[in-house]
């Protein structure tokens, strides 16, 4: 067949009809340029993939018509023009200054002139390059636009723009030159795939909602049909299309849609060609998509971008009320009805992008740069309904708006009191809505339905309908009118899958529809629904089966009783007769089979129900009288029983589908918790729907004032935390709505006086089967707040709490991609103080897509911003039910339960098993060894097994024995693993699998050079034949991989697990114990002992470390922390010298541990970045992130998170918080943000929001008043004992009086530190002086009470340490020969801070004292009086005793240098003398865990009182006399002997040498009597070897104790003991 004269259409741009469209139209352009745009040379420009489908048919065409032309020019000898062809890579990168030089130097080298015509054949690529060649070449030559992508055509062909990209930014390079014509051939669509053609549509979308409605009607109706037109074309003759007469109604409507946009871009190019004013309509989509592009390219396609970025645009503008949901609605159904994504959840954006996440900072960031901006003010194009803009330009649009739409998450915050009255009307029915859909469309005729819910669900029915072709929908009355043409029942099998999400309405009544499809023409065709993960999950098989019995076909895909669902086509579609339904799990069932029940095509349908009692009755009354409203009459008969007449369904003229009677329950509910009135005019009694009687039935009782008519209701509350209980309430009516009733019920008081304060809920045991497990949702959630629930089979108890006692949950509350849930508690949110944040708050949009808009805008409530990140795996998390208690208790991410099983990987010869029994003794857990066990259960050695079955086969059974002990012990132990373990993935995958469910998997690491040492004298253990270096390689990424904790071994170089290393170890032991007490938390246990005997200082300091290395600095830490509570490793300051081959990371690791193990304070782990004030690039987040990570892994006590990072970077570094408090940081370097201004509260709000232990910002004082407005925003924000600790100062010199008035963790500097962390930072020292001075730091009086005294060095010590601490206390003597009125009168001084107590008055001074603690009353005696504030702040006296901390603590110290300590419950201890100080010693050796004690003494009977007053608590073994002395039975083996003897008496009849046991016996000896300086213990002691503690050491040892209890602070005990020692010396 001849080519056709094909019919075209024409388009004006800029007064000339320069467009031209139709189908197969290569002939007629050819033609067309080569007749009106005369030249010598013709060029045409395509790429590789265009070559070969139109390049030689284009030659071929020139060439023919050419010389056609030339014939009928009637020329002699005609000159033909030139036809050159020059063809580029495809794709992005050619759009560069290099190519478009190379096309220049072609058309150089060809010898072009200006008499060029160049024709650009391709898509967006194509047309802006080649349009600049024409613009610059030779000053500009004419050239052609031959668009063959749809985005191309209806987008960038049109209006002159040309360009090309630079490194720096697209399209930065160009000019406007307008082409002489363009011609699109729609028929080259056909070679498009599918996703470039659909990505072309979202522009066609685009035109159309800004200019024209009609337009858009077409293409909400005609969806299957355009993309019938190019992805099915019809090929019943060649050219098809090309004229009218062999064009099909699909390539018409094509070309229609196309052509308007064409229309609407040309005429506003026309109008403003330069893009002043109105040119910017053409960006709607555009702002927000572009933001999106610019993250997700090349993932994602320009027009998939733009269509998400309309929806948000749109979102923005019904924000800001210019826009109805109803038009909103309409955009996302034509958007998602050509296949295009609508939200950056879509299944279509996860498939390409995967986990990747766009921040809402990061959008921002590139709205920043957007072109439409003036200056910082966003421009973004409003649309005020289908086909209207708000102004022929983009809008201004504040960014708190542009924020609150993209966050995927935002905080609810408490409702201002005195709202006036409010009158709310609830979106349609979701219940009516989706059954009034089904029933027109199965109906005959049209039918206008009015008040139609407009959300997801609706919209899924909708779409559904649509693909069964179960009739036609249209829009009228700007969207409040949707038009049915019912086709009386007639449907077809659909062309791709249903696609539900997690629609539970849908899905069951869409399965029953599916029946009544006839077969196919195509045999074989099925229809598939099918949903999301959850969707998946909840139950149809009651539905399935009732269906198959009947003789229907449908089988299950996947999970057996749930979706998805393959239905295979009868000709006798639903059979009918009788069908025995189970309804007890969903009424949805019964309402599914109903409504379809009219089209059994043999008998008519009898259903009965079965399984007990029937759920949700009033639904299943609802679907009858809908159905009598379309003209079938359903007979009910006696049990359970229902008759349905066949026929079809009239369709009535109109139906008004009912405000949504669930819905309405929020805002009245509001108005009841918040003590204010709302009227919902929309629902009264007589709905149809049963949760209309939930004002009456629970709010009224409640303690509401309702006042309810036919059609309206209105509900007053009582004044706000004065709701009352429900003792029991049977919400099987109205079972949606029991999520609402339970956060009323979580603030009730007692319905009676004195009554129990609980509500019971029953009848709802359906909501376990809804869009989550609803109830243990709610339980799950009310907990998180701090309210205790408990739930039973049919329902839930909620106990109610006074509201002041509320927590919001720092980690928001999940939603679980459920409406219902994120509504109930944005009721709560309202009363909750501080802000409740509700992740995936898009889940409204199921039922009630304006919910958040409504909420702040109609109801008065307050609502923020907020992005969390990333969404996490909630969404189709099944919440699991528990009948056991639900409290409040705060989860930190990914917490790790105190008593989980301890599992240690790493290297073998790192320590694991040495290092697991320690951690199992000192937790006080049996340990496991996973070779040891391997080999008990297989009877065999390791290496013979790997003899006889080889390597892998013992990895296969090593990784099963590790799953079968983890299984097997999931608590209460510790587990050591052989080193080799994680070279398994299954191994791999159960330590990963059990981290993530709370439980530890610690990595021991040590290096790789003692590791070697160590190993090359263990031949015990098979190699694999290479180095330990290549194997540590291998497997170190593993082992990071596996574990949530690494310890670090950072000591000397230790040469194993050996007697000779037993200091070094004891060192690392101790440094590992601390470890612990962060990994499972028991440091908070320990302390509790004692806390109540302590001041807690104020305020209290970090010193922030600045060295690049902390080795050179361990020596004098404890006079560089003197002062401080927390010691701050500046990360970013840190750096590794030029010779050490370490990487940055382990030489970090190496800082944590060194510093863990020289000093007892916690460790502030800090990264700050450059922007914040460090050194850290801010460019290197990901570096950052790390190294958070890490830090959390080494088991910091504090770790500094800056909220400028990306928050799904925060999210997850605090997804492995474990323990770990967080410090969420934010630093003002540049002075820009006032401390009384809004910028500031946001700063607040957003480092709250993160879920932090304590919040730290930071300002920048430009003058002193700068430091009071400071002062005062902390003390706005710390009146209220559930605000967080605050660290609040100001930066520079200037600043440093924030830093004197900062109560919590003010960092601090030290002479001895090189440089200052900040500029302004005082000293400790510093703080405190100035503290005192401006009547902060009162002073206060310290004594000793004791006779005689007189010589006491006492005063010298404790005043020596104030001094260095800059306290203003004063240390002074009190002798007494008695306690008298004196003393009493001492202690009950307004000005008195504390005291010491001597002989005599230890025992006497108890009875003057309000508590003793558990110390001194097993000691029997009072060393220490420390006073405290109770809760009144009335001044409690403590008596405590510090004598036995002195013993214990130098004890302590020198057993680390002779002893491990996992040897010490073999130890022995003894105490010479049974004074009064003989006491704390037994109670020293006690605490330390020796295993026998014994106490010798001349006199046996005193000696024997002393052990009988420790009856119960421990044994103390009586030495006899003469025992310790030559003439004794044996020579002793004592590990601990402490001497409470006086130093000046002869004790050669007490004990001599022998008492030191035999020479390889080492221990430590001390020496309570500190006159002599050196008695003859001492002497003997050290002629044995033993360590040695004088009488002096432990004097200083309990006053630094006592200073602790008395100030809150350790002193300095090196210079402290100095300034004894000297002061001894002298008297000496």
């Amino acid at each position: 067949m001849s080519h056709p004269n094909p019919h075209i259409d024409k388009v004006s741009i800029l007064g000339t009809e320069s467009i031209c469209l139709g189908f197969h139209i290569f002939d007629y352009l050819v033609r067309d340029t080569l007749s009106n745009f005369k030249a010598s040379t013709y060029v045409i420009v395509t790429d590789n993939n265009l070559q070969k489908l139109y390049l030689e048919r284009f030659n071929s065409s020139f060439d023919k018509i050419s010389r056609e032309l030339a014939a009928a020019s009637g020329a002699s000898a005609p000159a033909l023009p030139r036809l050159l062809t020059y063809v580029i890579p495809p794709g992005e990168t050619s759009k560069s200054r290099a190519v478009k030089a190379e096309i220049e130097d072609y058309f150089l080298a060809q010898g072009c002139t200006r008499d060029t015509l160049v024709f650009a054949m391709g898509g967006g690529v194509i047309g802006d390059l080649v349009g600049f060649v024409a613009a610059t070449f030779m000053r500009g030559i004419p050239f052609v636009q031959i668009p063959t992508t749809l985005l191309a055509m209806v987008d960038s062909s049109i209006g002159g723009k040309t360009a090309i990209d630079t490194p720096e930014a697209k399209n930065s390079i160009g000019a406007f030159w307008q082409p002489k014509r363009i011609f699109i051939d729609l028929a080259v669509l056909e070679t498009l795939p599918e996703r470039e053609f659909v990505n072309g549509m979202a522009e066609v979308v685009k035109t159309a909602a800004i200019w024209n409605e009609s337009d858009f009607v077409l293409l909400e109706n005609g969806a299957e049909a355009i993309r019938d037109a190019v992805l099915k074309p019809v090929r019943d003759v060649e050219f098809q299309g090309a004229t009218l007469e062999s064009r099909t109604s699909a390539q018409q409507l094509l070309l229609k849609v196309v052509m308007a946009s064409v229309a609407v871009k040309s005429y506003v190019v026309t109008h403003d060609e330069r893009e002043t004013g109105m040119r910017g309509l053409l960006n709607f989509g555009h702002s927000i998509g572009h933001a999106i592009e610019g993250l997700v390219t090349p993932k994602l396609l320009h027009g998939e971008c733009v269509a998400i970025g309309m929806i948000k645009e749109a979102e923005i503008a019904r924000y800001c009320g210019y826009l109805s949901q109803v038009a909103v609605g309409r955009l996302t159904r034509c958007i998602q009805a050509y296949g295009l994504p609508v939200t950056m959840e879509d299944r279509l954006v996860k498939n390409h992008i995967g986990s990747q996440y766009c921040s809402v900072d990061e959008l921002m960031r590139i709205l920043r740069v957007d072109k439409k901006n003036m200056g910082s003010q966003k421009r973004i194009v409003m649309l005020s309904g289908i086909g209207k803009t708000l102004e022929q330009k983009p809008s201004n649009i504040s960014d708190d708006i542009i924020r609150k739409v993209l966050a995927a998450s935002t905080i609810v915050l408490p409702r201002p009191i005195n709202v006036a009255p409010v009158t709310l009307s609830p979106p349609g029915s979701k219940s009516i809505s989706n059954r009034a859909l089904v029933l027109a469309a199965l109906g005959r005729g049209p039918c206008r339905l009015t008040g139609l819910l407009h959300s997801d669900d609706t919209q899924v029915m909708l779409t559904a309908l649509t693909k069964l072709g179960a009739a036609t929908f249209e829009w009228e009355n700007n969207g409040d009118t949707l038009l049915v043409n019912g086709n009386g029942g007639k449907m077809h099998i659909p062309d791709s899958e249903l696609y539900l999400g997690n629609a539970g309405t849908a899905a069951r009544f869409l399965t029953t529809v599916s029946v009544l499809v006839p077969p196919s023409s195509v045999p074989g065709r099925k229809t598939i629904l099918t949903g999301n993960a959850r969707m998946k999950q909840r139950p149809i098989a009651p539905l399935i089966d009732a269906l198959t019995t009947n003789g229907s076909e449908l089988k299950y895909l996947e999970s057996q009783g749930c979706l998805p669902l393959e239905v295979t086509p009868f000709s006798h579609g639903l059979a009918g007769g009788e069908i025995q339904l189970a309804a007890s799990i969903s009424s949805q069932y019964v309402s599914s089979i109903l409504l379809c029940a009219p089209y059994a095509t043999k008998e008519p349908v009898t259903l009965v129900l079965t399984g007990g009692q029937v759920i949700s009755q009033p639904y299943i009354d609802m679907t009858i009288a809908m159905m009598k409203s379309f003209g079938v009459s359903v007979e009910v008969l006696p049990n359970n029983t229902y008759r349905i007449p066949q026929g079809p369904y009239t369709n009535p003229a109109e139906y008004l589908v009912e405000a949504d009677a669930s819905s309405a329950t929020y805002p009245l509910a509001i108005a009841a918790i918040t003590g204010t009135t709302c009227t919902v005019p929309n629902i009264g009694s007589a709905s149809l729907q049963g949760d209309a009687g939930f004002a009456v039935n629970v709010l009224r009782p409640m303690g509401c004032t309702v006042v309810q008519t036919e059609t309206s209701t209105t509900v007053t509350g009582p004044a706000i935390g004065t709701l009352k209980a429900l003792p029991h309430i049977d919400m099987e009516t109205m079972t949606d709505a029991f999520l609402t009733a339970s956060v009323l019920a979580a603030v009730t008081l007692p319905a009676t006086p004195g009554g129990d304060n609980v509500t019971k809920i029953s009848g709802i045991a359906n909501q376990r089967v809804k869009e989550c497990n609803r109830i243990a949702a709610m339980m799950h959630e009310l907990g998180k707040f701090g309210v205790t629930t408990s739930e039973f089979d049919d329902g839930i108890i909620i106990h109610g709490h006074d509201i002041a006692s509320l927590t919001p949950p720092k980690d928001g509350v999940k939603c679980y991609d459920d409406h219902r849930v994120a509504m109930s508690f944005s009721v709560l949110a309202t009363i909750v103080p501080g802000g409740t944040i509700i992740r995936e708050k898009k889940c409204v949009e199921k039922t009630w897509p304006t919910w958040w808009d409504d909420l702040e805008g109609k109801l008065g409530g307050r609502t923020s911003d907020i992005d969390l990140g990333p969404p996490s795996e909630h969404h189709d998390y099944e919440v699991s039910s528990s009948s056991l208690t639900s409290n409040g208790k705060r989860g930190n991410g990914r917490a790790v339960k105190g008593d989980t099983t301890i599992v240690v990987i790493g290297m073998r010869g790192a320590g694991k098993t040495s290092m697991g029994r320690f951690a199992a003794k000192a937790l006080k857990r049996p340990f496991e060894d996973v070779d040891h066990y391997f080999e008990r259960k297989l009877a065999t050695t390791i290496p013979n097994y790997i003899q006889e079955h080889g390597w892998p086969s013992f990895r296969e059974q090593e990784a099963k024995i590790l799953t079968e002990l983890l299984e097997q012990y999931p608590t209460g132990h510790v587990i050591s693993c052989g080193g080799g373990i994680v070279e398994t993935a299954t191994s791999r995958d159960a330590f990963k699998k059990y981290t993530a469910k709370g439980g530890v998997v610690l990595h021991l690491v040590r290096s790789i050079d003692e590791i070697e040492t160590y190993l090359n004298k263990d031949e015990t253990r098979p190699m694999y034949g290479e180095s330990m270096r290549d194997v540590w390689s291998r497997r170190e990424q593993w082992y990071r991989e596996c574990c949530n904790y690494e310890f670090v071994v950072a000591g000397q170089q230790l040469k194993g697990i050996e007697a000779e290393d037993a200091k070094e170890w004891a060192l690392v032991e101790s440094n590992f114990e601390r470890f612990l007490k962060v990994v499972t938390n028991a440091g908070d246990q320990g302390q509790q002992r004692g806390i109540q005997a302590q001041v807690v200082a104020k305020p209290s300091f970090f010193l922030s470390l600045t060295f690049p290395d902390v080795s050179p600095a361990l020596p004098h830490l404890s006079k560089l922390t003197l002062g401080s509570d927390v010691i701050e490793l500046r990360v970013d300051l840190l750096k590794v010298r030029e010779n050490d081959n370490i990487s940055f990371r382990s030489h970090v690791a190496q800082q944590v541990s060194l510093l863990r193990r020289h000093s007892s304070l916690p460790i502030l782990f800090t990264v700050r970045s450059v922007s914040q004030g460090g050194q850290w690039p801010d460019k290197d987040v990901e570096g950052m992130v790390s190294l958070l990570k890490d830090g959390l892994e080494w088991g910091v006590e504090y770790l500094d998170v800056e909220i400028v990072l990306p928050r799904s970077e925060i999210d997850e570094v605090l997804a492995r918080r474990g323990n770990t408090k967080i410090v969420a940081s934010w630093h003002d370097c540049k002075s820009e943000v006032a401390w009384s201004s809004d910028a500031m509260e946001a700063q607040y709000s957003l480092a709250k929001s993160i879920s932090p232990d304590v919040i730290k910002l930071i300002g920048t004082a430009k003058s002193m008043r700068d430091n009071f407005e400071c002062a005062d925003f902390a003390a706005s924000h710390s009146a209220n004992t559930e605000d967080l600790p605050l660290i609040v100062m100001n930066m520079g010199a200037q600043g440093q009086l924030s830093r004197v008035l900062n109560n919590y963790l003010t960092p601090v500097t030290h002479p001895l530190l090189p440089i200052k962390a900040a500029p302004g930072q005082l000293s400790a020292r510093e703080i405190l002086t100035a503290r005192h001075i401006a009547g902060l730091l009162p002073a206060k009086q310290f004594y000793l009470f004791g006779s005689p005294i007189s010589q006491s060095l006492s005063p010298l010590m404790h005043n020596t340490s104030f001094q260095s601490l800059g306290l203003p206390y004063k240390y002074s003597l009190h002798e007494t020969t008695a306690v008298d009125d004196s003393v009493v009168a001492k202690m009950r001084q307004s000005d008195f801070g504390g005291a010491s107590v001597t002989i005599p008055h230890k025992i006497e001074i108890i009875s003057k004292l309000d508590v003793i603690t558990e110390e001194a009353k097993a000691i029997g005696a009072v060393n220490t009086v420390v006073p405290v504030k109770d809760e009144q702040d009335k001044t409690v006296l403590i008596g405590d005793n510090t004598d036995w901390l002195g013993i214990y603590y130098q004890v302590e110290r020198n057993l680390d240098a002779t002893t491990s300590r996992a040897s010490r419950q073999q130890m022995k201890g003894l105490v010479v003398g049974a004074g009064g100080t003989s006491r704390a010693a037994l109670y020293a050796l006690y605490r330390l865990g020796v295993q026998e004690i014994s106490i010798y003494n001349r006199t046996m009977v005193k000696a024997q009182a002393v052990a009988d007053s420790f009856q119960g608590l421990f044994e103390v073994n009586v030495v006899g006399a003469g025992a310790l002395v030559k003439s004794g039975s044996s020579e002793s083996e004592f590990d601990v002997i402490v001497s409470t003897v006086p130093g000046t008496i002869d004790s050669s009849s007490m004990f001599d040498e022998t008492v030191f046991g035999s020479s390889a016996r080492k221990g430590v000896a001390v020496e309570l009597a500190y006159t002599p300086r050196v008695t003859r213990f001492l002497k003997l002691a050290k002629q044995a070897g033993w360590a040695t503690v004088e009488g002096g050491q432990v004097l200083v040892e309990q006053g630094g104790w006592q200073a602790e209890k008395w100030v809150g602070r350790r002193w300095d005990l090196a210079s402290v003991q100095a300034q004894m020692d000297a002061a001894q010396a002298g008297r000496q």
